[in-house]
């Protein structure tokens, strides 16, 4: 009821309080007429590639469901054959190091092998394939990670707010890369300490503090949002104390205005 009496301004207000990286002058343009990946543009060499990791996506996700019970097992070393596709990824990658799809899935691999702990040397995930893989191991996978989800980001970010995307590069891999590092950058956060350290091979996350995770969490998760996964932009907000705290101010500040049956 009070919605019909807030002004465009006021609703632009609570949009941005929704979404932190929201900006009601710009919104993705999508075009599907562009190539899938705008660093492959021949057809024929894009189709020969995505082939190739499809393979590769179906057969993780089939593993998965056996995992799960939905399926008969296969295998007996179930970390054993999800290694086996981080190294398929990584030939493909090697091969077309900027398809950024191959390098978000490996992410996403390497993730489900060591956890979203894997920042937090020495903290365990006890979602992980692998338990107790040495520091070593650990600290390779986090640099590969984090470094795979950068420059899928990189090689995807429009130039400018109003360059297009298409589809598929736009909601299928660059929403998911923000989204994956935001669900890292967040658990860190969550599960931070000052003394368990933090050694990432000089990279700027070695000096954040757990404040700065999660603004940086909330970052990703409203980009995630704005390319497309309304997951990620709903958990923007629960992400970023200053934005939960303006939520707060504003929330009262429209009662008041609006009385008791403003509903945000």
């Amino acid at each position: 009821m009070a919605q019909g009496s807030l002004s465009r301004r006021d609703l632009n207000v609570l949009e941005k309080i929704k979404d932190p990286e929201a900006n009601p002058t710009t919104a993705v343009m999508v075009d599907p007429n562009l190539p899938k990946d705008p660093n492959i543009a021949d057809t024929s060499v894009y189709e020969r590639v995505s082939q190739k990791e499809r393979d590769i996506v179906v057969a993780i996700q089939q593993l998965e469901m056996e995992l799960a019970g939905l399926r008969p097992s296969t295998s007996t070393e179930p970390t054993k054959v999800y290694r086996r596709f981080v190294h398929e990824l990584r030939q493909l990658i090697s091969e077309h190091p900027r398809y950024a799809s191959a390098r978000n899935n490996r992410a996403q691999a390497l993730r489900r092998l060591y956890g979203d702990t894997l920042i937090l040397l020495g903290q365990p995930d006890s979602k992980a394939l692998i338990q107790g893989a040495d520091t070593e191991e650990i600290f390779q996978a986090s640099l590969t990670v984090l470094s795979d989800l950068d420059e899928a980001i990189s090689l995807l970010t429009p130039k400018t707010p109003f360059a297009p995307i298409s589809p598929v590069a736009g909601k299928k891999t660059l929403s998911q890369a923000h989204t994956q590092r935001a669900a890292v950058y967040y658990m860190t956060a969550k599960l931070m300490q000052s003394d368990i350290p933090i050694s990432l091979g000089g990279r700027k996350e070695e000096t954040w503090t757990r404040l700065d995770f999660e603004s940086a969490a909330s970052r990703d998760f409203a980009l995630g949002g704005r390319y497309g996964n309304e997951v990620a932009k709903g958990l923007a907000v629960s992400t970023n104390p200053t934005a939960k705290l303006c939520g707060q101010i504003v929330r009262e500040a429209m009662k008041k205005e609006y009385g008791p049956a403003f509903v945000q």
